[in-house]
């Protein structure tokens, strides 16, 4: 139920003296190349500093599920719905190949226990013919999308003409009117008057250079790719998976438009690493997402698992994202919190963060609802 009325965009705080001398973008990701390409609409260059390389962590190695409305009656309904249009103006405008195209969505019960007998099978399309015993339908090509999440990353930062450089930020450099003049990076200082960080889970380490930024958390998920042994649908599928254990699972499933199928899940809260390359999935996880692909259906059973990798959702305090100006000092923003949703939520974000740093103020989607200033003066118990 809507209980929140959302202000309009124009209520933004803050007024633009202009564009900004030089942009400084922290973070490689899906965020800060959605960042970078907006800003370059408006005509602001920017520097991207990555500490590994473009789309390294979760943009490099998340699904790319776009839902329309699937966010409704939240915080993020207005954000998802801005995005969902423009990922599709994207795939357009970009000129480049980022796997983008509208899907139907199902629901399944797939049983590999033996406990329970197959029986939905009408209906279905014909490449899921495994131990499935329910489904329904949750979006069709109207409503719902996909995109490679690192194709598009990259696609973004070509098109905004971006200066990317390898490095590690260290640091933020405030004047004595705690205005940003610069960011420390390995052992040196880069000039800049306004600086976004958009480091995901990493977030959190910037709370060491600005007191403003909430905690941010990560929570692990675990994916792999199959290439099938001949060509499926296209078709995303959302499981409740008994797997031969007996246990629930709820893995996910997509099949994409290079042939392969993208299937995740088996969440898990471990602290996140210092080093986004030092990531990797296990064994256990790897084969429950691998039995939950056979389970559907026979191609993925007698496919080949040729990626297995695991990344960590962002998570902010309360669960909403946080984009916005950083309390406490002037030029300094932020973009993270997205958890699952980043990538379809990555050009809308971008767009919105571009318009304010330049503008003063949004035209599309408010951001009231993920200004970083809720956190000042509460405490939240972190996932």
């Amino acid at each position: 139920m809507r209980t929140r009325k959302v202000a309009s965009a124009e209520a933004q705080n803050g007024s633009s003296d202009g564009k900004p001398d030089r942009v400084v973008i922290c973070g490689g990701g899906i965020i800060g190349a959605s960042a970078a390409f907006y800003l370059s609409q408006l005509g602001v260059k920017s520097l991207i500093l990555e500490k590994c390389a473009i789309a390294c962590a979760s943009s490099g190695k998340a699904g790319g599920f776009l839902a329309l409305d699937w966010q409704d009656g939240q915080a993020t309904g207005p954000l998802s719905r801005r995005s969902f249009e423009l990922h599709a103006e994207l795939a357009k405008s970009l000129g480049q190949n980022c796997g983008y195209r509208r899907v139907s969505t199902l629901a399944l019960s797939v049983d590999s226990s033996g406990r329970a007998a197959a029986k939905q099978k009408k209906g279905l399309p014909e490449w899921l013919d495994g131990s499935i015993s329910g489904a329904r339908e949750m979006g069709n090509e109207s409503t719902n999308a996909q995109v490679h999440p690192e194709l598009l990353t990259k696609a973004l930062i070509a098109a905004a003409q971006a200066e990317v450089r390898q490095a590690t930020v260290q640091g933020v450099v405030l004047d004595g009117n705690k205005a940003v003049t610069g960011v420390k990076v390995d052992g040196g200082e880069e000039e800049c008057d306004t600086i976004v960080i958009a480091m995901g889970p990493w977030t959190g380490q910037a709370r060491a250079w600005l007191p403003g930024i909430p905690s941010i958390s990560g929570q692990k998920a675990h994916s792999i790719v199959v290439e099938p042994s001949s060509p499926i649908g296209a078709n995303c599928l959302f499981m409740n998976h008994r797997n031969k254990s007996g246990e629930h699972k709820d893995p996910e499933l997509y099949a994409r438009p290079d042939g392969t199928a993208y299937i995740c899940g088996e969440g898990e809260s471990v602290p996140v690493p210092d080093d986004p390359l030092s990531i990797v999935s296990t064994s256990a996880a790897a084969a429950s997402l691998q039995e939950a692909g056979a389970a559907v259906s026979s191609l993925l059973a007698d496919g080949k698992v040729i990626k297995q990798q695991a990344c960590y959702l962002p998570l902010s305090p309360d669960g909403v994202p946080v984009i916005g100006k950083v309390p406490g000092a002037t030029g300094a923003f932020i973009a993270t919190g997205h958890s699952c949703w980043g990538i379809l939520n990555g050009p809308a974000t971008g767009e919105a963060l571009a318009e304010l740093i330049v503008q003063g103020r949004t035209r599309h989607v408010s951001l009231d609802a993920f200004d970083p200033a809720r956190f000042s003066g509460r405490k939240f118990a972190l996932r």
